[in-house]
């Protein structure tokens, strides 16, 4: 009868029940990179893999969104938008916006949508999440360029305003990344709840509408009272989509409020990430 144990065995892998917290094994899904990036062509291929106009749509949503909110909310509730044309305007809240309500949407159904895989073969669960926020890099960086073209149209035609090259380099990176890890973070921690209680598939969908009121996407900040002002800095997209606006459109940009994003956003990641690895362990009992 053999009584050694797995450390006293030539194995090329030892599986062992991992109970610490703090150990988030991050090492892994640099160990399945190559994992990673085939779920982030997955993800990318299979929207619009059945449809007619493909990619196209990408191109066709904010545009159809920006021409209905300048419509609605400038040309009928007469919204103020800085001076600035409107189209380029909601545009410009649209890009980013868009990004981030992806990322949570799509993150926060991860176990769910992934509990036939998860079932089946071992591999580290975050990889999933993450592979959904690179893959919506891609329309990310689609949008972008859209934005970017109505951009320089506007600048041609001699509309007011006043791009901060400088800091558009300095700060397009780290807004692409505070909107990624806030996604992510805010995703996991629904997706793990989600688990249990069902509602909140339920509550994401109108959940992320109702926070992009909550949000300068379609009024400026300076809108706000100014007794109002210090609740809108707690939203962490706030700062981030005023910011963005400011570099490229121009305007000031809310230092203290990119703090609290930015403090907001690594609570919420630590928070998702501790919860996503205790709840991988046992989602399968109850999913």
């Amino acid at each position: 009868m053999n009584t050694g144990t797995a450390e006293n065995e030539n194995w090329d892998m030892v599986l062992n029940p991992n109970t610490r917290w703090w150990d988030l094994e991050l090492r892994d899904v640099w160990r399945y990179r190559d994992l990673l990036w085939m779920f982030v062509r997955r993800d990318f291929v299979a929207v619009y893999k059945q449809t007619i106009l493909g990619p196209l749509w990408f191109f066709i949503q904010p545009l159809l969104t920006t021409a209905m909110f300048t419509v609605i909310f400038s040309g009928l509730a007469k919204l103020p938008t800085d001076g600035l044309p409107p189209m380029l305007f909601y545009l410009a809240g649209i890009t980013p916006w868009n990004y981030f309500s992806t990322c949570l949407t799509k993150t926060s159904s991860t176990f769910l949508s992934n509990a036939g895989i998860f079932g089946k073969v071992y591999f580290p669960r975050l990889v999933t999440p993450l592979s959904i926020v690179i893959s919506n890099l891609i329309q990310f960086a689609i949008q972008f360029l859209l934005f970017f073209a109505f951009l320089g149209w506007f600048a041609w035609k001699g509309a007011p305003i006043s791009p901060n090259w400088p800091l558009v380099f300095i700060l397009t990176p780290l807004l692409l990344g505070l909107m990624a890890l806030l996604g992510l973070g805010a995703g996991i921690i629904i997706s793990s709840l989600t688990t249990k209680y069902r509602d909140f598939t339920f509550l994401v969908s109108f959940g992320v509408q109702l926070a992009m009121y909550a949000t300068p996407v379609i009024y400026p900040a300076s809108m706000v009272p100014e007794k109002y002002a210090h609740l809108l800095n707690l939203n962490p997209m706030a700062s981030v989509i005023e910011t963005f606006r400011a570099i490229y459109l121009g305007g000031s940009i809310p230092w203290d409020g990119l703090g609290i994003s930015a403090a907001v956003t690594i609570v919420l990641l630590f928070l998702g990430i501790v919860m996503f690895k205790r709840v991988e362990k046992t989602f399968m009992d109850t999913v």
